[in-house]
């Protein structure tokens, strides 16, 4: 974590599902809870301030640890970004009983650390941010309940080089291939201009308009892929 900072890295955001050990085994299919904990220490110790903690809840695996996570960000001194469950790319067991939605959330919230304040702000960010009467902020992404699509300013590259609109996008734009072929920075900076200003991506709000909703990408068809 040095080196990144070093390199001019700014800002880290976490994945923390759970504070059990167990939990965090079966959620992310690897045995790697100290590591995380560690790596969280690791980035304080070198300076890195401002850490994003990102949860993603879900009834029945980590929905009764909402207030433990708070406390936890409260004591690492981060911000804990809770998560609605969304049904896209790999989230195969998706179902909407599943969902704790943002309403659910601050009502559960409140009823054991009191009232809830949002936070008046303008911001790009997919998070609408809250605040306890300690002083302490959090987020909830309601990303499935109630979707930003329309005031959406994120796109993600993934490691082959493709980039995507939308996290319910299923094909994307080839970037590997012209930095390969010796484009310009100025031709890929067009490129990504062009894709980008025709974009019409509305993923999470088709979503929510779907009758009968399950996993968004079948796991055969993941396989496949």
């Amino acid at each position: 974590v040095a080196p990144l900072k070093a390199a001019g890295l700014h800002r880290l955001t976490i994945s923390l599902d759970t504070l059990r050990a167990d939990r965090f085994q079966r959620l992310a299919r690897l045995d790697a809870l100290k590591q995380v904990l560690a790596g969280i220490d690791a980035a304080r110790r070198v300076g890195f301030t401002g850490l994003k903690l990102d949860s993603v809840i879900t009834r029945g695996d980590n929905d009764d640890e909402l207030i433990d996570l708070l406390k936890f960000a409260r004591d690492v001194q981060a911000e804990v970004r809770f998560i609605e469950y969304m049904d896209v790319g790999g989230a195969t067991r998706w179902r909407p009983e599943a969902v704790i939605s943002r309403t659910e959330m601050l009502e559960r919230i409140s009823a054991a650390l009191g009232p809830v304040t949002p936070v008046d702000e303008r911001s790009s960010a997919p998070a609408d941010r809250f605040q306890l009467s300690t002083g302490q902020t959090f987020g909830i992404i309601s990303s499935t309940t109630l979707p930003f699509c329309r005031t959406c300013d994120r796109l993600r590259l993934t490691a082959d080089g493709v980039l995507l609109l939308c996290l319910y996008a299923q094909h994307g734009t080839d970037l590997r291939w012209p930095l390969r072929a010796g484009a310009s920075h100025d031709t890929l900076a067009r490129l990504i201009q062009a894709v980008w200003t025709s974009r019409a991506d509305r993923g999470a709000e088709e979503r929510r308009g779907v009758r009968e909703r399950g996993a968004f990408i079948p796991l055969s068809v993941l396989k496949s892929d």
